[in-house]
Formats: structure tokens, C-alpha cells, sequence
């Protein structure tokens, strides 16, 4: 199977896994039990993580809150600010956000009985493509807006918003500012306090951590932000979010953010900076990339374009769902959303069983409804039934890049020779 759905999760890093290793049989302390050696040694490591994490994005230790994952990580900051005793009734989002956004916002609409504004996004093929309209937000925002919630990079399109201005907006009203930065923490450069952020979502299994751990960053400093807790019972995290820590999971998702950041550009570090880090903890690694691919910069971006042209010389125009692939500041540089005219995606999928894609998110995968990040962008359903979304990740090589593009050439000619 070649892997190419890198934004639904990744393959952990064997560095990480090593990381890891240790806290299941000898540092097995719970991180609450603080009255021994076996709990410290657990706390310890929990802080420590939570200060390698709050160093790389620009935020202090006792801004993270460990969850579950980013899902909770929204929840937690959509219900924590938006509950019934607020006295703002007003959220605005955007169309295109994750359903992990949109569900907990329709149900403080419904419990709380709160007023929701939408933000529409460009249209497909003009050059606001899958951007929101920062005039539409400033006359969106009013001073009942408790909460705005927008995405960094799209899960399904790739596209980075504006946020350093839309936090400014924000703030220039007095609403609080949540960002889901789940698919750009890791692969984007993320400073808390440059950026404007209030409250920021994000996950260790899109960064080639462990699945089941998260965190919320929630700011401390000057615009201090008060949550009301979603999960009670011992108090942990400063009463944020009782529960148990996953010290495992939480030195996990540690090591593979600092790993991100070590090797950010690109996942383009250069051979002296590479020395020693690719150490690997079982044989396949060997197998599935070459030392030569690990330090050939700016290789994730070059793997996806590179896919990206294999497939049109053989089949022609494939229309970019988003930003153009050379939108450096506006698209994510591991994704490629196009479109497969005269083709019914499902259709290619099927056939093409070795190669893992989507078309879309994970978490709508089995919502037989057409994709509401593609409707938003104005696409009609033969485009949006045509599409598919490739995410390339530190695990892919250019040998794969290849076979891929053959075997979707191959399957896109049969598939339109049927018509």
C-alpha cells in the first residue's frame, strides 16, 4: 500500500516511538501521584513535554492543556468560552471549517441559544479561492461576538488563511480568537503571540506522533482566557481537563513537534543538520525512504507537485480544487486537491487499491453527502464527485510518487473509456 492521505493521519516516526518506549514499563508513574518517585518521575516528563511544546510555538508551559486530540481540543475551547453564562451570544466561523468546529458550534446554538455567523470563502477558480473575506469578517464582528473560530490550513483544500489579520480584527472588537491549527502546527512556522492567537487547536497523529493525544494552547498573558471546564472529576490541569494524562501519548506528540521543527523547512534540512537523525528502529524504514530523499530540500512540496505534473502530461487539465499549487502563503505544500473530470472518484479509489487516498475528510468519510468544503467553494456535484485529495508526507518517496501516477493514469483512461 503507498500511503497518500497524510492530512486523515501519519505514520508515527520511529524516533518517536523510541521516545515513547520507556514511559510504558519504566516511567509508568500516574503524573497526579506526586508523593512518590514513580508519580514524579511521570510529572516531570509531562512538564517537560508541555515545555517543548510551549517553546516551539512561542507560548509558556502552563499554556498547554493536554486532551485527547484536536477534536476535544475545540470542544473544549468552542464550549469552554461559549457556555450559558456568557453574556456574548454570538460566534462566527467559516463555511469550510472542520466538523469538529461546526458540530460543537451548533450546539451551543441549540443549548444556548446562540447566533452563529457562517463566512462564505471564495469561489473556485477565482484567486480568493477557499479564503474568507476579512471586510465580510470586520463587518461580522460586533461586540455580542464572544467567539470567532478559524481553521489555519484547510483539512480538504490546503488553504491557509490570513490569521495574523484576522486576529487583529478580532481583537479590534473585543472577541476572542480561536484558530484549529490541527493541519499547520508541524508544518508551518507557529508563533502564538506573532500570529494573535487566543486559544489554538492541534493533534500529535498529523505530525507523526501517537493518535489519542492533543493540546489546547490557551493564553495566559495580557488577553487572559477564562474556559469553563467540559470534563470534571480530579481536577487535573489546573481543573481545565480532569482526567488522567497519557504521559506515554503526551511525550509522544512532544518529540515528534520538536522533530517537525528541527526538520520544518521542508522537511528540508540540510545534510549536516541531518546527520545522526535517521537512525531507524525497524528495517522497512530503510525500504520506504532512501537516506538520499531525507535531505533533499523542500522534498514534500516537490513530491506533490511532482505527482501532480506526472498525472496531467498523461491526462491533461485537472482542475486545482484551492489555491494554486504555487500559492506558498496561502497553500499548504503537502496537499493537492484536483479535480478528475468525467471520473466519479469513488470509482477510482476502487480501482486503484494500493494506492491510499480520499476524498475528503476522515471524519465525513462515511457521510454519503458530497463534501461541504467543496460545496462551499461552488462547486456543482459532478465536480465535487470527481475529486480527490492526496496529502504527501515524510514517509513518501519519489519511487511511489511515481507508481501512483501510473496507476491512476491507468485507471482514470479505463475509467473514461466506460463512459
Amino acid at each position: 500500500m503507498i500511503y497518500l492521505d497524510n492530512h486523515a493521519t501519519t505514520r508515527v516516526d520511529p524516533r518517536v516511538v523510541r521516545a515513547m518506549l520507556p514511559v510504558f514499563d519504566t516511567y509508568y508513574g500516574n503524573a497526579g501521584s506526586v508523593t512518590h518517585e514513580v508519580g514524579m518521575d511521570a510529572h516531570d516528563l509531562v512538564q517537560q513535554s508541555a515545555a517543548t511544546i510551549a517553546n516551539i510555538i512561542g507560548a509558556r508551559a502552563d499554556e498547554i492543556v493536554f486532551t485527547s486530540g484536536a477534536t476535544e481540543s475545540n470542544n473544549l475551547a468552542i464550549l469552554g468560552v461559549c457556555h450559558a453564562d456568557n453574556p456574548k451570544r454570538h460566534m462566527i466561523t467559516a463555511q469550510t471549517e472542520h466538523k469538529a468546529v461546526l458540530d460543537p458550534m451548533g450546539r451551543v446554538c441549540r443549548e444556548f441559544k446562540f447566533d452563529i455567523t457562517q463566512l462564505p470563502v471564495g469561489e473556485w477558480g477565482s484567486q480568493y479561492a477557499g479564503l474568507i473575506d476579512l471586510n465580510a469578517l470586520e463587518s461580522a464582528v460586533a461586540r455580542e461576538t464572544a467567539l470567532v473560530s478559524i481553521m489555519m490550513g484547510n483539512n480538504e483544500i490546503g488553504t491557509i488563511q490570513p490569521i495574523k489579520q484576522i486576529a487583529e480584527i478580532c481583537h479590534r472588537h473585543g472577541a476572542v480568537f480561536h484558530c484549529d491549527a490541527t493541519q499547520a502546527v508541524g508544518k508551518l512556522p507557529v508563533d502564538v503571540d506573532d500570529l494573535g492567537f487566543d486559544l489554538m487547536s492541534f493533534s500529535a497523529h498529523k505530525i507523526y506522533g501517537p493518535k489519542g493525544v492533543g493540546a489546547l494552547y490557551v493564553r495566559k498573558r495580557d488577553r487572559r482566557i477564562r474556559l469553563r471546564s467540559q470534563i470534571d472529576g480530579g481536577g487535573q490541569q489546573s481543573g481545565r481537563r480532569s482526567g488522567t494524562v497519557n504521559v506515554p501519548g503526551v511525550v509522544g506528540m512532544a518529540t515528534a513537534l520538536q522533530l517537525c521543527a528541527d526538520e520544518l523547512f521542508g522537511e528540508s534540512v540540510s545534510q549536516e543538520n541531518c546527520a545522526g537523525k535517521i537512525d531507524p528502529i525497524d528495517s522497512d524504514i530503510e525500504k520506504a525512504k532512501d537516506i538520499d530523499e531525507v535531505i533533499e530540500p523542500h522534498r514534500i512540496k516537490q513530491l506533490r507537485d511532482s505527482l501532480y505534473r506526472l498525472l496531467t502530461e498523461k491526462l491533461g487539465t485537472l482542475p486545482i480544487n484551492g489555491q494554486p499549487l504555487d500559492a506558498e502563503d496561502s497553500r499548504l505544500y503537502c496537499n493537492l486537491n484536483c479535480q478528475f473530470p468525467g471520473v466519479n472518484a469513488h470509482s477510482l479509489m476502487t480501482m486503484v487499491d494500493t494506492v491510499a487516498v480520499s476524498t475528503g475528510s476522515a471524519c465525513t468519510a462515511a457521510d454519503p453527502e458530497p463534501s461541504h468544503v467543496l460545496r462551499s467553494l461552488g462547486l456543482i456535484d459532478e465536480q465535487i464527485h470527481s475529486s480527490l485529495r492526496f496529502g504527501i508526507g515524510r514517509f513518501n518517496t519519489h519511487a511511489e510518487i511515481a507508481e501512483s501516477a501510473d496507476l491512476i493514469v491507468a485507471a482514470v483512461t479505463k475509467l473514461r473509456e466506460m463512459i
